[in-house]
C-alpha cells in the first residue's frame, strides 16, 4: 500500500535533539519510500530507507543538477527558473562536468595525505584547548573549539593568509549557518565570492604550498577554481564544526559512551567517530531528480520527479542497524551514509575523520569533568531549515 505524507516533517521532538523528527521515523516504519506533496503542487517522493537511499545515490538516472531543482519540500518558489550551478561548483552537477572538477582534487584528499595532517590537527587542537583552559572554567564550545579548528585547517589547505582568517571565517559562518537575514546572507556570500576570486588571482600570480596553488597548472579557469574553492570550504568547515559540537553534546548526554571513549584505544576511537557520524547525520538530507521513468521500491517514479533522500532516517534504519536509535561506540554493524555514496561521496571525508579522531578525545581528556553549563533543554539548536544540523552554542564548564 502506498504511503503518503501531508508535508515534509522538520520539527524534532522536545528532549530528543539527536533524533530525526518523529514523523520521519514513523514514515520509515510505514515504508522506505513515501509520496510527498511539495508546497508548489509538485508531487515528489521522500526516501527514508537505507537501501533505497543508497541505490538512488549510485544510480545515474537520478540527477544532482541545480537547474533541475525547481521544487523545494518546504518553500514555494513560485515557478522561478533555477539557473545551472556556477562553474566549479561540482556538487550540483552530474558527470561528465562533475568529474572534470572532482578528479583533480581526489589526489589532494587521499587517506594517506590526510593522515599526514594529523600532527597539524593535533597542534591546532592543543592550542585551542590551552586557550580555553587559560580563559577560565567555562566556554561556548562552538566558538572556542568546534568552529576554529576546522576553519584553521581548511584555510591552511586552501592557502588563506593568516591575517585574513578572522573576517573570512565570519563570512563563511554567516552564509552557511542559517542564522542571519537574507540581506546579511547575501552580503556574506558575495564577500566570500569576492575574496575567493582575489585569492585565486593571488595564487595564479604567486603559487604557494596549498591545494589551490597545486591546481594552477591545470586547464581550470579562475572562475572554475573559485567555485571549487567554495565547495571545499562548505564541505570542509561547517559540517565538521557541527559534528564536533553536536558530537560533544551527544556524548555528554550519554555518559557511559563518553567514559568508554575516554578510555578507548585508537581502534575504538575510530569506531566512535563512525558511530557519531551515523547517529547524528548532520547533513540531514539531499535532493535528486529523476531523469527518466524509474521503478524504485515497487513504485513508478516519473521523469522530472523530485526525491528527498533522508540520510537521518537511512542511518537509523532498523533493517540495516541493530537498535538504531542508540548511540553505541562499540557498534559492529557500521557502514553509514553520513558522507553520502556514489560519485558525490564526500571528497573531504578523510579530513573530517582525522579532525574528529583527534579533537574529540583531546577535549574529553583535557577536561575530565567537562559538563554542560546549562540544562540540556536550554542548548540552542540550529533551525531545522538549516542544511546542516547542529547547535548554535554549547555552554560547557569544567573544574579548575
Amino acid at each position: 500500500m502506498e504511503h503518503t505524507l501531508a508535508t515534509m516533517p522538520t520539527a524534532r521532538q522536545a528532549g530528543c535533539p539527536f533524533d530525526p523528527p518523529k514523523e520521519l521515523i514513523e514514515a520509515r516504519e510505514q515504508s522506505p519510500i513515501s509520496r510527498l506533496p511539495f508546497p508548489d503542487g509538485h508531487q515528489g517522493w521522500l526516501i527514508t530507507g537505507f537501501d533505497l537511499v543508497r541505490s538512488v545515490l549510485a544510480d545515474p538516472r537520478f540527477s544532482s543538477r541545480k537547474e533541475l531543482m525547481g521544487h523545494h519540500p518546504l518553500v514555494d518558489y513560485g515557478g522561478i527558473e533555477v539557473p545551472p550551478a556556477p562553474p566549479g561548483e561540482f556538487l550540483l552537477m552530474d558527470d561528465p562536468q562533475h568529474s572534470r572538477y572532482r578528479k583533480p582534487l581526489v589526489g589532494k584528499f587521499t587517506v594517506r595525505r590526510m593522515r599526514l595532517l594529523t600532527e597539524r590537527v593535533e597542534q591546532v587542537t592543543a592550542e585551542h584547548l590551552e586557550a580555553m583552559e587559560k580563559a577560565g572554567t567555562s566556554a561556548d564550545l562552538v566558538t572556542a573549539f568546534a568552529k576554529p579548528i576546522p576553519a584553521v585547517i581548511i584555510c591552511e589547505l586552501l592557502g588563506v593568509p593568516y591575517e585574513d582568517r578572522g573576517s573570512f571565517q565570519d563570512n563563511i559562518d554567516k552564509f552557511l549557518g542559517g542564522e542571519v537575514s537574507d540581506e546579511e546572507l547575501f552580503a556574506a556570500y558575495t564577500a566570500t565570492q569576492q575574496y575567493l576570486a582575489e585569492l585565486v588571482a593571488a595564487k595564479r600570480a604567486n603559487p604557494t604550498d596549498d591545494v589551490l596553488s597545486d591546481l594552477m597548472d591545470s586547464d581550470l579557469t579562475d572562475e572554475e577554481l573559485r567555485g571549487m574553492a567554495l565547495i571545499l570550504l562548505s564541505a570542509g568547515f561547517d559540517t565538521t564544526a557541527n559534528m564536533l559540537a553536536l558530537g560533544t553534546f551527544a556524548l555528554l548526554q550519554n555518559p557511559e559512551q563518553l567514559a568508554a571513549l575516554r578510555a578507548a584505544d585508537p581502534a575504538l576511537t575510530d569506531a566512535a567517530v563512525e558511530e557519531l557520524l551515523r547517529y547524528l547525520s548532520v547533513a540531514k538530507q539531499f535532493t535528486r531528480v529523476a531523469l527518466e521513468d524509474v521503478e524504485l521500491g515497487g513504485h513508478a517514479i516519473k521523469a522530472g520527479s523530485t526525491l528527498i533522500l533522508s540520510y537521518a532516517t537511512a542511518n537509523r534504519d532498523p533493517e540495516r542497524f541493530t537498535d538504531p536509535h542508540a548511540l553505541d561506540i562499540q557498534r559492529q554493524d557500521g557502514g553509514h551514509l553520513a558522507f553520502s555514496h556514489g560519485i558525490h561521496q564526500c571528497l573531504g571525508q578523510q579530513l573530517a575523520r582525522v579532525e574528529l579522531r583527534v579533537a574529540l578525545p583531546a577535549l574529553l581528556n583535557r577536561f575530565p569533568a567537562l559538563r554542560l553549563a546549562v540544562p540540556a533543554e536550554e542548548v540552542a539548536l540550529r533551525p531545522e531549515t538549516a542544511d546542516i544540523y547542529g547547535v548554535k552554542s554549547l555552554p560547557v564548564t569544567w573544574d579548575a
